[in-house]
């Protein structure tokens, strides 16, 4: 099965061509351009690079969350209208879920965690083993002290992944977890991760219309947030 994924959920953008599990091309960049320029040149180049086109490809996969408002709204744009053009069937993969691909061949507990602001961070445990992952906890967000807290639990080694592993290695409550920062390539979200955590959905029967796809938020925007509050106070 031929899968193309793309993850904009994050400052880092990718995409990726996977075949039957053989990546067969990836684009990554990590800069301060936005996704709306960089992502569909990606698509386009990834395509060519490998002298494949879209009528080739069976499945579209994104991160669908949790990550950044804007990244995932253009994500989840992208690939809707890829797959609906096409008449193939997509799936959206946890972002967390997809990171921590990254460590699936290692044995450690792998702690995949994003900077949600507010003084929290998006995140989730996972098991590697075997090269196999099985989740622990679900997606969620939590302040990094009761991230940490949390974590005194777990198997070591603890690998933090994410664009928020350094936020958490650089706190003195992981500090004393003896936290492990994994090499550069393997901290960041990845198209080629999410193509293989598509895969696993595919398989399960999870893949979805391009009508259906939908974007996963683990917490309201923040105006959103706080046009509550301020309508809270007003009627008090």
């Amino acid at each position: 099965m031929r899968i193309l994924a793309i993850d904009s959920s994050a400052t880092a953008a990718s995409a990726a061509l996977v075949e039957d599990g053989k990546v067969l091309g990836e684009f990554y960049i990590n800069t301060k351009l936005t996704h709306s320029q960089t992502l569909m040149p990606m698509i386009d180049n990834v395509l060519k690079c490998t002298r494949a086109d879209l009528q080739s490809v069976d499945l579209f996969a994104v991160s669908s969350g949790p990550g950044s408002f804007t990244g995932i709204r253009i994500g989840i744009a992208s690939v809707k209208g890829l797959a609906m053009a096409q008449g193939k069937p997509c799936v959206g993969v946890s972002t967390l879920e997809a990171m921590a691909q990254n460590l699936e061949h290692m044995d450690c507990t792998v702690c995949a965690v994003m900077d949600a602001r507010c003084g929290q961070v998006y995140n989730a445990v996972f098991r590697a083993h075997g090269g196999s992952l099985e989740r622990v906890t679900e997606d969620r967000a939590l302040s990094i002290p009761n991230l940490a807290a949390e974590c005194e639990k777990y198997a070591k080694p603890l690998m933090l992944v994410g664009d928020g592993a350094k936020l958490c290695y650089n706190n003195e409550r992981f500090q004393s977890l003896h936290a492990i920062l994994p090499p550069e390539p393997l901290i960041y979200q990845r198209a080629c991760g999410v193509a293989k955590s598509a895969c696993k959905v595919y398989e399960q029967g999870g893949a979805v219309s391009p009508a259906a796809l939908m974007p996963v938020y683990l917490r309201p925007p923040q105006a959103e947030r706080e046009l509550k509050k301020r309508i809270k106070g007003e009627n008090k």
